[in-house]
């Protein structure tokens, strides 16, 4: 038994990667290349992103709310702040997937392309061809930078997030959220960056996009 699940595991790559590999095939078919998902998939993402920013956006103002409250029902507030968390967690989850897709297809359409480097006939056009590949391999990776940073500042933020929301849940008093008042100014802090590099990471899709629609 323990064998077949090992063997499952070790094929499980090679199943996706022929389901892509059939995707791809199909797309190229209707008139549709690896260049074209490649845009579409980074639009994805960008548009993941601006959901991410409103939803993270909103998780400060409920969290600034639950630290300004000054009296009513504490369970509702609980309630607000844990549906924002869970919008926010989405939200990221979101962006991490789309991110991966565009990995995807960028290795598969940067592998054929150099592969296929190798059956020009003229010299001229394949130093053309390799040079077109090289400038858009390095507009991708600095796009991928800006995707990767912004990504990589999500999880801190719902971290804190999460850790403020579980000890509301088992202190809904007064005390609790005095004690939340001291944790607002550092996730304000994290939750700015996270925008602000969010906003970084959206200006470089839409730059790579236009760029790859010349």
């Amino acid at each position: 038994m323990k064998r077949l699940v090992l063997a499952g595991v070790l094929t499980l790559p090679l199943v996706l990667s022929g389901c892509q590999s059939a995707y791809y095939s199909a797309m190229e078919q209707v008139g549709i290349h690896k260049r074209d998902i490649l845009v579409d998939r980074v639009e994805d993402t960008r548009s993941a992103q601006d959901d991410a920013q409103e939803e993270f956006t909103s998780a400060l103002e409920q969290f600034r709310q639950v630290v300004n409250f000054e009296g009513g029902e504490l369970e509702s507030v609980y309630n607000d702040m844990q549906s924002a968390y869970d919008d926010s967690e989405a939200a990221a989850t979101s962006v991490s997937d789309n991110i991966r897709q565009v990995e995807e297809v960028a290795e598969a359409l940067f592998d054929e392309w150099q592969d296929e480097l190798e059956q020009y006939s003229s010299q001229k056009l394949r130093r053309q061809s390799a040079q077109t590949l090289k400038e858009t391999q390095a507009r991708y990776n600095a796009l991928h930078t800006r995707l990767k940073g912004a990504e990589s500042k999500m999880q801190p933020v719902l971290s804190a997030l999460k850790d403020n929301t579980l000890f509301l849940k088992h202190n809904l008093n007064a005390r609790a959220i005095g004690s939340l008042k001291g944790e607002f100014g550092g996730i304000k802090r994290d939750i700015d960056r996270l925008l602000a590099e969010m906003q970084r990471s959206i200006e470089a899709s839409d730059q790579f996009i236009k760029e790859m629609k010349q």
